[in-house]
């Protein structure tokens, strides 16, 4: 089955599609949004153009995509294609939670900001507040919770994943983190350079556990799913939720194989990589940071702003925020997040200047086709001048 949509439904109409999907095990009892005036279109044309692309690259019988196009907070295209489940052949619609990969990162370092504003934590808090037990506490005293959230704690993964593959399969936060408070030297000063870290965010998890007196899957459902009307949104506990969300692919030896939970290590962990979406809910995530909905428009503001250190020695300049990266392209500011996890590939980013958000969302491992639909798409905005005053199909 493949679908592109030209949209043309009301915001409302469009929020109350999200109850038929996702996994029902986790459904939230989220309030109903006013609806505002009709969303804004693609024209008929351009929407046949992105479906062309699409129906091209992603058969109707194999591992697919979802994607939707938002300007000005109301979706303008979408699609989906291909299969969410290969063996109960399950179609891929724009309602089917994915994993997002590293993109949940974005919900951990969010739910350390929403304690922050509450005054029950700081970004400035030294991480031996919270982890005391390092086999060594005098290299990490200079390492704040700053750190952990922009990769420049220094703290280097020394988890021995490769050779204790069958233990990481269902490892969790907890013992992902773990093997880090063994570290005997930094790589690098805090703040003096960057080294993507997926242990940080295992750490900061937990931190967020210590700090709520709850698990964080669990405030994160309450603090920013909810709130976001984020209905068919759930977070890995353990296993992969066991009912509505798509299933991750490898394509091997000739044949489609499944690469999720149970297949691939450190999947279980769920700070780095384990919050599980549909990009229907990603653009309500998006509105609700627009209408600074569970964070201030200061506190988000600030967390896509680029931080940057005393003492920095990188070769490259700084380019994140608290979990945001950003980026220059083509004369556009970028702010964004992928994800890359099992047979999973995401990718979410907006461009403030044209009031636009992208996100696509995959369960194939194609790093090259990963590539051409981003290329496709921001090809596809430029030609229609970011969709500047959106018509409506003829």
């Amino acid at each position: 089955m493949r679908v592109a949509i030209a949209v043309t439904m009301t915001l409302n109409a469009w929020l109350m599609g999200c109850q038929g999907g996702g996994p029902r095990e986790t459904r939230l009892s989220v309030p109903m949004v006013p609806a505002p005036g009709p969303a804004a279109v693609a024209s008929r044309e351009a929407a046949a153009e992105l479906d062309a692309f699409f129906r091209a690259r992603f058969p109707a019988d194999a591992p697919g995509i979802a994607v939707l196009i938002a300007k000005r907070g109301r979706p303008v295209w979408q699609g989906a294609y291909g299969l969410a489940d290969l063996r109960a052949k399950t179609p891929i619609s724009t309602r089917t939670a994915f994993n997002l990969g590293s993109l949940s990162k974005t919900f951990v370092a969010n739910a350390i900001l929403i304690l922050a504003e509450r005054g029950k934590l700081s970004v400035d808090d030294p991480l031996l507040k919270y982890f005391m037990d390092f086999a060594d506490p005098d290299v990490v005293r200079g390492v704040q919770l700053r750190h952990l959230l922009t990769h420049t704690s220094g703290i280097p993964d020394i988890r021995p994943v490769e050779t204790q593959q069958a233990f990481y399969l269902t490892a969790r936060d907890a013992e992902n983190w773990a093997p880090e408070k063994a570290v005997t030297e930094l790589a690098f000063a805090p703040g003096a350079n960057y080294a993507y870290s997926n242990p940080a965010y295992n750490g900061l998890a937990l931190v967020i556990e210590q700090v709520a007196g709850r698990r964080w899957q669990s405030f994160v459902a309450d603090e920013i799913f909810r709130p976001a009307g984020m209905a068919n949104s759930t977070i890995t506990d353990g296993p992969e939720p066991s009912r509505g969300v798509a299933h991750g692919y490898v394509f091997e030896d000739g044949a489609w194989t499944e690469y999720d939970y149970g297949e691939y290590p450190t999947f279980a962990a769920a700070g780095n990589g384990g919050v599980w979406s549909s990009v229907e809910d990603l653009a309500r995530y998006e509105q609700a940071l627009a209408n600074a909905t569970f964070l201030s428009a200061k506190t988000i503001a600030d967390s896509r702003t680029i931080k940057a250190f005393d003492g920095w020695t990188g070769e490259a300049p700084p380019k994140i925020g608290w979990s945001w990266f950003i980026k220059d392209v083509d004369g556009h500011r970028e702010i964004g997040h992928t994800g890359s996890q099992g047979g999973f590939l995401t990718n979410y980013f907006v461009v403030p200047d044209q009031d636009v958000l992208v996100v696509y969302l995959m369960n194939r491992d194609d790093g090259d086709l990963w590539d051409a639909v981003n290329a496709e798409l921001h090809r596809w905005l430029t030609a229609h001048a970011w969709l500047g005053a959106g018509t409506a199909p003829r």
